[in-house]
Order: structure tokens, then sequence, then C-alpha cells
């Protein structure tokens, strides 16, 4: 086997798309199981839930937003289509790169609210960082919601990511 550069383009996108699976996989964890489990849950349980299982998806959940995009940027770099990608096609006019673009510009706002928002403000819900009980309960809307929006933004972001390639593939693109 040779270590070409499509050896090693595979293996980035391999990296991609693993930890892509990741992200939204614990994504959809958190807003179609575990809000909806806590929500029903007995008082006595729910520590269990910010102590042992929520820190961990937690750290997850984060790392794999950001080593997506890493990954991503990364491979639409090595393949050349990075800035026409980011410049959402405007700068060649291709349909192609117009759809990523969104795909990409969808993950980095996602990413950002991974790291930004709920990340910061979970800190505060678990008790890693000191709150009152107001800016917890404020603290967690605020984390809902950018998660929730998030959720509804990996739909479209996941079919210009990855619907791409199979309307490339049906000759949409030339």
């Amino acid at each position: 086997m040779e270590f070409n550069a499509d050896f090693w383009t595979f293996l980035i996108r391999y990296a991609h798309v693993a930890s892509g699976v990741m992200w939204v996989g614990l994504l959809w964890y958190f807003n179609f199981v575990q809000v909806a489990a806590v929500a029903g849950m007995p008082d006595e349980l729910k520590p269990a839930i910010g102590k042992h299982i929520a820190p961990r998806a937690l750290f997850w959940f984060r790392w794999a937003a950001l080593s997506t995009v890493v990954f991503g940027l990364w491979l639409a770099g090595a393949e050349g289509y990075l800035g026409d990608a980011m410049a959402l096609g405007i700068t060649n006019s291709g349909a192609r790169e117009a759809t990523i673009g969104f795909g990409m510009w969808l993950g980095l706002i996602m990413a950002f609210n991974v790291w930004m928002i709920i990340w910061p403000n979970q800190k505060k819900v678990l008790g890693m960082v000191e709150a009152s009980d107001d800016e917890k309960k404020a603290a967690a809307r605020m984390a809902l919601m950018a998660s929730r929006t998030n959720t509804a933004l990996s739909i479209p972001m996941l079919f210009a990511m990855l619907g791409i390639r199979h309307l490339a593939d049906m000759g949409v693109f030339g």
C-alpha cells in the first residue's frame, strides 16, 4: 500500500466523519434523550446525571465538535476548495463550493455555540463554576436554547455536507 496524498486525504475524511458522527450523535442524545429523561426523572436520581453522565458526555461533545471542524477545514484545504467554500462559491461561481461552504458555515456556527455558549453555561449548571440558583436556571435555559439551535442547524448542515457528494455523483454540478 502506498501512503500517497489520496491515502492521507482518506484518513482526514474518515477522522472528519467519525468526529462528526460523535458530535451530532451526542447532540441528538442530549436533545432527544437526556433532556426528556431528566424532566421525568425522580429528584433523587438527577444528581447522577450532573455528576457522572453529563460531564463525560460534554467532554466528548465539545472535543468532537472541535475535531470535526479541524479535520473538515484540513480536508477542504487538502482538496483545494477551502477558500471557495468559505466564500460560498462567490469566488468561482461554484454551486458545489457554495453548497459545501453553507454546510461549513453552519458547522462553524454550531461549534461556536458549543464552545462559547453551551459549555460555559453547562459549567454553571453542573457546579463546575460558582453560580447562584437564579444564574444556574438562566444558564440552563441558555445552554438548552443553543443546543436546540444546533439540533435544528444539524439537518441542513448534514444535507450540505453529505448531499453534496451524491449530487456531484449524479452530475448536478457538471
